[in-house]
């Protein structure tokens, strides 16, 4: 059974626990439920909440222009059945006009998973329980993607629920949990004797990683850049296993011989870095980053601007926003691919284009800093009294108590 499949029959099984808890609980006089909130992943609970006679909202975690996206696979599914939307979204000439997008989607940007079979089943079947939602509840603001909003706003000719953007929903004042204290104060301590905005931070996520090949290249790219760097490097898992890196130790055996003695000046490796803490440091200027819709968030929320490097899940869909629809951000890539369980990518990004990549970033002119400075205003804004995000959020509640 493939791991999308499994997931599916994971949380299919685990209804009648849910159902079985809270039951258990009304019974006991403890509380009863007026509605769920619940996340993409589990919005087959949707089915129970209908049995108990409540609602149910969802709580999406990645950007509005994804959920259009989501949406619009879903719907061209169900309404073209002769068309194979597997091998359509494969299509290397596939361009299309995408509600809650300017500029037309490529193949190379959508996700992977919407290219193999169970992966495009799970994600359409999560897509058509959306729309049975009260409500959902959007992880983005109005300022930051106003076209994707207003497209989900304007609706498709089929049911879309009321959308609320409530955020940038960020927890900005939690540890990681996974380096040590002493590994943070060290990152911090570092970052602390670099000048002003002179660092790029390259981190890639929970799951990223890369293979010896690729790391060689952005350790020639970081050199030839000559720009200060903090480089988040963990050993990649093993081929054919679903894990995460390792957050012991940096991956020192990675980089080319003699690269950590030719940078050990203006340039540090580590297992783990805090992120939030490093992109609020005053030492950062640019971020490399995967993506994540998470880390987006926080980029902006400091006003740090990003160079994009997607690895996996809707990250693509997410650097192509961010650079050909919303100018925040500059390319790297925008199609890199990896596998998290096979360790295998569709192609290894250059010495030279990250090289390009980093300058370009590190050296973006005013306009660029300035959009994302902006932006970073908005986002602090929106969660104020009177802000939009505040005021969608006391919408959501309202509706919920109607």
């Amino acid at each position: 059974m493939s791991g999308t499949r499994t997931f599916s029959s994971v949380i299919h099984l685990h209804k009648p626990i849910v159902k079985q808890a809270i039951e258990d609980l009304v019974r006991d006089g403890l509380f009863k439920p007026v509605g769920f909130v619940v996340d993409m992943f589990c919005a087959e609970m949707v089915d129970l909440a209908n049995e108990m006679n409540v609602p149910t909202y969802l709580f999406f975690t990645s950007g509005a222009s994804f959920l259009n996206f989501l949406l619009y696979a879903q719907s061209l599914a169900d309404d073209r059945p002769e068309i194979d939307i597997v091998r359509e979204f494969s299509r290397r000439d596939f361009s299309a006009l995408v509600p809650g997008f300017q500029n037309p989607v490529t193949s190379n940007v959508i996700p992977a998973l919407l290219q193999e079979k169970s992966g495009c089943e799970l994600l359409l079947n999560f897509a058509r329980k959306f729309r049975e939602m009260k409500g959902i509840l959007v992880n983005t603001y109005a300022e930051l993607e106003p076209y994707g909003l207003q497209a989900l706003a304007k609706g498709d000719g089929k049911r879309i629920p009321p959308v609320y953007p409530v955020g940038p929903i960020l927890e900005l004042h939690k540890k990681s949990g996974r380096g040590t204290t002493s590994m943070d104060e060290s990152v911090i301590q570092w970052l602390d004797a670099q000048p002003e905005s002179s660092v790029v931070f390259l981190c890639f996520g929970s799951w990223g990683s890369f293979d010896e090949e690729q790391i060689k290249e952005i350790a020639n790219g970081l050199e030839q850049s000559g720009h200060r760097f903090l480089w988040a490097l963990r050993k990649p898992p093993p081929k054919g296993k679903l894990a995460a890196p390792s957050d012991n130790e940096p991956y020192v055996e990675g980089p080319p011989g003699r690269f950590l003695e030719r940078t050990s000046g203006r340039g540090k490796i580590v297992a783990w870095a805090p992120q939030v803490e490093v992109l609020a440091h005053r030492a950062i200027g640019g971020f490399v980053s995967h993506c994540g819709w998470n880390s987006t968030l926080e980029s902006l929320w400091f006003g740090v601007p990003m160079a994009t490097w997607p690895m996996y899940a809707e990250q693509q869909m997410n650097a192509f926003e961010l650079v050909k629809d919303l100018n925040l951000a500059v390319e790297i890539r925008m199609d890199y691919k990896r596998d998290l369980v096979m360790g295998k990518s569709n192609f290894a990004v250059t010495a030279e284009e990250i090289e390009n990549g980093v300058k370009t970033l590190m050296n973006a002119d005013g306009k660029l800093r300035s959009r994302v400075t902006k932006m970073s205003e908005e986002g602090r804004k929106a969660l104020e009294e009177g802000g939009s995000s505040h005021d969608n959020l006391e919408h959501f509640i309202e509706d919920v108590l109607q």
